[in-house]
């Protein structure tokens, strides 16, 4: 149950870190809300996780799925570069949250 309380909070994370954009500042109300409640919800699940994962495994797990999905969705709704050198490290960071979830 561990890994996937840490999948949710990962998801959250990408959802709060997309949200931060759409805030445009903490000026607009809806995505503000929706911002502060991933937040919330990323580290309650987090903390979920770390009642039996360990703390460095998960603490990394987090935050790659957190910049593998920011990067991966920057690419997709905002545009972001596409590149052979950006992609291939995208694929190391999944590689790498792969490594740390069999290693366990």
């Amino acid at each position: 149950m561990a890994w996937i309380y840490l999948f949710i909070a990962g998801l959250m994370e990408v959802g709060w870190a997309i949200g931060l954009k759409y805030t445009e500042g903490f000026s607009r109300l809806g995505p503000t809300v929706w911002t502060i409640v991933a937040m919330i919800l990323s580290l309650f699940f987090l903390g979920q996780s770390l009642k039996t994962l360990p703390v460095g495994t998960a603490y990394a797990v987090w935050t790659g799925i957190g910049a593998v999905g920011a990067a991966v969705l920057g690419i997709i709704l905002f545009g972001d570069s596409k590149s052979a050198v950006r992609l291939v490290s995208i694929g190391l960071i999944v590689a790498g949250i792969a490594g740390l979830r069999i290693s366990v």
